[in-house]
């Protein structure tokens, strides 16, 4: 099948895969600056944006075939590609089979998580669809308020309240519109396990991003994605939640321009000392808290705006 997308500016050609619920607006706070230096293909992949679902089953595999028929369509395939959340767990996946994409960057990739992680990433995100669906006819309202937007993307975003309410308002939007949501994120969750590529069978650069506040993916996944991807590079972006084309746009620009390129990565990507593991008990007050939170004060900024 063909994908919707849009093509901007010139040079060696770029994909980008949002992440789940998302679509090619997931990247407009750092397309413009892409464009400037690269041919960048920002596609919907089915059933989000104005991409028509897969006509079966909705998976990583499933959405990486239809990737790679998209590329071969386009005569893309070697491509440099790169991805956000779901949709950088899928960028890893194509690296994988070989062949499909060239340099790729992976920005806090799901499916690596265990245990307890599982049940938190699928309760509290599917809680957060749930939420968002009932205040859809409130979402312009609640997103154009710095409160509103920090409390529905507080799981998502380091500093919510920085994000413009347009790029708030489109993302939730196209969560409400996402006729594949509910399938794909409870085979992210419980479905086929990741996959990884021996040391040596990726010849082309690699780098996996993670923001160090993520919410989502805790960092400590960050880890065992790179054990199960031994030719890839660790990247942390401090500071930064699970989108680090929201929370750290420009250095998420220069990560992809430089790696991309070839060029050596900046200065602050050196790899940390893992810290502390996030513990269940902890993890789960965290989520409960903000889902709490959301809920009581989204409740209140609904009834105010009737």
């Amino acid at each position: 099948m063909d994908m919707h997308y849009i093509r901007r500016g010139s040079g060696k050609p770029l994909l980008l895969l949002h992440g789940i619920g998302g679509s090619w607006r997931s990247w407009q706070t750092i397309l413009p600056a892409l464009a400037a230096e690269r041919d960048v293909i920002a596609v919907d992949l089915p059933g989000f944006g104005a991409t028509p679902p897969l006509p079966g089953e909705v998976s990583i595999r499933t959405l990486a075939d239809a990737v790679t028929e998209f590329l071969r369509n386009h005569d893309l395939l070697g491509i440099d590609a790169v991805g956000s959340s779901m949709g950088a767990r899928l960028v890893l996946e194509l690296a994988r089979r070989g062949g499909v994409v060239g340099a790729v960057v992976s920005l806090d990739p799901g499916g690596f998580w265990r245990g307890w992680e599982i049940p938190t990433f699928y309760y509290s995100v599917a809680a957060s669809i749930r939420l968002v669906r009932a205040l859809q006819p409130a979402l312009p309202t609640i997103t154009s308020t710095t409160l509103g937007r920090t409390l529905l993307f507080a799981q998502f975003s380091a500093r919510p309240w920085r994000l413009a309410p347009q790029v708030a308002l489109d993302e939730l939007q196209t969560f409400v519109a996402s006729p594949s949501f509910d399938e794909l994120l409870h085979n992210l969750a419980y479905g086929e396990k990741q996959l990884g590529a021996p040391k040596g069978s990726i010849r082309e650069p690699l780098v996996i991003g993670w923001g160090r506040e993520d919410r989502v993916c805790f960092p400590r996944q960050a880890y065992r994605a790179q054990e199960l991807f031994p030719d890839a590079r660790l990247y942390w972006f401090e500071e930064c939640g699970h989108f680090p084309q929201w929370d750290k746009p420009e250095e998420t620009v220069q990560v992809i321009l430089r790696v991309t390129s070839g060029q050596q990565l900046p200065a602050g990507s050196s790899p940390v000392t893992q810290r502390r593991p996030l513990q269940p008990l902890r993890a789960a007050v965290l989520v409960g808290s903000i889902l709490a939170v959301v809920s009581g004060s989204a409740w209140l900024v609904t009834r105010k705006h009737r």
